[in-house]
């Protein structure tokens, strides 16, 4: 059977256990942490779209890419000057 003072220290230092692991869970759950990891998996997954795993880019991609920008501009424009 454990002692009192051996109970009482392992109830102290699960008690510490379960305050950094709120802290831990409040500090991933705030709106900015959130759009941060967003943030750095949207450039994740572009990063991967627009280059090799060798690191090279990938020119076809990225000019599709644009034209597609661009044909979509035009179109706004020209809406716009109806």
């Amino acid at each position: 059977m454990s002692s009192i003072p051996a109970l009482e220290a392992d109830i102290a230092e699960r008690r510490t256990r379960l305050a950094r692991t709120l802290n831990e869970l409040t500090a991933r759950a705030t709106p900015s942490a959130i759009a941060k990891r967003q943030v750095d998996q949207a450039k994740a997954r572009f990063a991967d779209a627009t280059t090799t795993p060798e690191g090279d880019l990938r020119v076809e991609r990225v000019a599709a890419a644009v034209a597609v920008v661009a044909v979509i501009l035009a179109i706004k424009v020209l809406r716009g000057r109806r």
